[in-house]
Order: structure tokens, then C-alpha cells, then sequence
């Protein structure tokens, strides 16, 4: 078995963690599993800023994903060094991903255990990367990792994404990542999007937008429940 295979089960043992790419930006949402009721609330961060333009979320190690959020804010420093303008999203996931390859080629490292969704908004409009602990990179309009991936990508592909707005996909996700949970533990929802309402610029929701996205969500749940 190849050390990726252990690496994606690091992965799939995490909580859900999902991306859409929308006709006006792109959302990031990550289902923080209670690890204990003695946690401080918006703690162990799962979407992190790259630059202005690009940010992303992790699924997996969290101590993985930070090595590769360092890795990421770098090459965008030094390509606005060097070239003195934004990294490309396309030229962004290249990069990382090369780089989480790199660790699946000796044996004296171990590959990361950690798959790590890029958002980025530049002059080709918003695109959504997976780069998985394989290194393998794709561009998707709507994808999922982590433990309730399959049915989180289920219920992404009946949305018409190119149609959604950010606020309406915020909504979207909220409701997938209750459908998806598996009850055993409580968890808190993370949500960042960079759109053009942000000004191109990756944010997190706030708590009190997010919150009211839950509560609908919850409530359109119950009453599709109680339908059937």
C-alpha cells in the first residue's frame, strides 16, 4: 500500500470539509468535529488566508496543513516579489502541489495527511483546486473531502453552482454539512468566501451571518423531514 493511502485515511477520519466555486466567488466550509466541550470556541482554524486574492481550507493533520498554508503563503510572497503582481490561482496550485508530491518520493519523509482546498478569485474570475496528499491537483465548481465527503458531493451536484451567488451557497453549505453529520459529536461550522461582494478579498463569514444561514438550514432540514 502506497504511504499516501495511510495519509488519505488521516483525511477521511476528519471532519467534512467542502468547496463551490460560484458565478460571483467562491465559498470554503469546513466542519470542526468537538474534539472536547473544554475548547475554546473558534479555535483549531480550518481556512486560512493565502493573499488578498487566494485562501483555503484543510481537511486532515492539522500541524500538515499548516506546513502547507506556510508553503502556500510563501510562493505567493515571492512571486509578487518577483514578478510584482498576484499569483495566478493555476500557477498557485501548481506550486503547492508540487510540493505535497515531493514528500511521497522518499522514504526518509512521510506524505502530508492532509488535503488542502484552494480558493482564489484573479482575472480568469474565481476558481476552486483540490490538491489531495497525493499531490495530485484539480479544478472543480464544487467538491469534498473529509468523512462525510460522499454524501456532502451527492447532494453538490444537484445545485447549480454557476447560477449560485456566495450568500445563497453559504446557505447551501450549512445545510449539507448538518445533512452530512453523523450526530456522534457536536461540531462548529467554518465558512470563508472570497467574492465580489468581499472585494475579491478571502474572508470568514461572520458568527452572527453564519449563525442565521445554520438556523435556516436546520429549519428547511426539519421541514423536508417532516414532508416525508
Amino acid at each position: 500500500m502506497f504511504q499516501s493511502e495511510y495519509a488519505q485515511k488521516a483525511v477521511d477520519a476528519s471532519g467534512t470539509v467542502l468547496g463551490m466555486c460560484c458565478k460571483d466567488g467562491v465559498l470554503l466550509a469546513a466542519e470542526k468535529l468537538e474534539l472536547s466541550k473544554l475548547l475554546e470556541e473558534n479555535s483549531n482554524r480550518r481556512t486560512f488566508p493565502i493573499d488578498k486574492h487566494a485562501g483555503a481550507v484543510i481537511a486532515g493533520v492539522s500541524a500538515d496543513g499548516r506546513a502547507i498554508i506556510d508553503r502556500a503563503q510563501g510562493e505567493a510572497s515571492n512571486y509578487k516579489s518577483m514578478y510584482g503582481d498576484a499569483i495566478p490561482g493555476s500557477v498557485l496550485a501548481d506550486r503547492v502541489a508540487s510540493y505535497v508530491h515531493v514528500f511521497n518520493l522518499y522514504w526518509y519523509v512521510r506524505p502530508f495527511g492532509v488535503c488542502t482546498m484552494l480558493a482564489c478569485y484573479d482575472h480568469k474570475g474565481p476558481q476552486l483546486y483540490m490538491i489531495d496528499p497525493a499531490g495530485t491537483c484539480h479544478k472543480y465548481f464544487g467538491c469534498a473531502t473529509g468523512k462525510g465527503r460522499q454524501g456532502a458531493k451527492n447532494e453538490l451536484s444537484k445545485l447549480k453552482l454557476s447560477e449560485m451567488t456566495t450568500k445563497e451557497a453559504t446557505f447551501a453549505a450549512a445545510k449539507i454539512m448538518h445533512q452530512v453529520h453523523d450526530g456522534e459529536k457536536g461540531f462548529e461550522l467554518e465558512v470563508a468566501i472570497i467574492s465580489d461582494e468581499t472585494g475579491r478579498v478571502f474572508k470568514r463569514v461572520e458568527k452572527e451571518a453564519l449563525a442565521k444561514a445554520e438556523a435556516a438550514a436546520k429549519a428547511a432540514i426539519e421541514a423536508e423531514d417532516m414532508s416525508d
